[in-house]
């Protein structure tokens, strides 16, 4: 576990241990739960599909395709535990493959027409 206090800026780097050169991380989804069984009930999204919902998220340079960097935030769930876990789903994909989830960047689901 990481001690930090509210609002203190959270640094990670997510690496893909590969020899394959080719290949590129993205940051789809990081979800916030204050239970380490349960990322759906009670949760907060920093960033879902490829969308930033947490106004303190922002990425960081990397020089490497196989390695991602961003922060947010530190906080915590009213009335619930002072620990917040965090679950992340990145993508893996080849470099240059611009029709892959690594290039399609934000996707917004459209919402259905409802019918009369």
């Amino acid at each position: 576990p990481y001690y930090v206090d509210i609002n203190q800026d959270l640094f990670l780097e997510a690496y893909l241990h590969n020899s394959d050169s080719n290949l590129v991380l993205f940051v789809d989804t990081c979800v916030a739960s204050p239970t380490p069984y349960n990322f759906t009930t009670v949760t907060y999204d920093i960033i879902r599909n490829g969308c930033v919902r947490d106004s303190t998220y922002a990425t960081y340079y990397s020089p490497y395709n196989h390695k991602v960097r961003f922060k947010f935030n530190a906080f915590q769930f009213i009335h619930y535990s002072p620990s917040v876990y965090l679950q992340c789903e990145l993508a893996v994909c080849r470099t240059y493959d611009y029709s892959s989830r690594c290039y399609q960047g934000c996707i917004t689901r459209s919402k259905r027409e409802a019918s009369s």
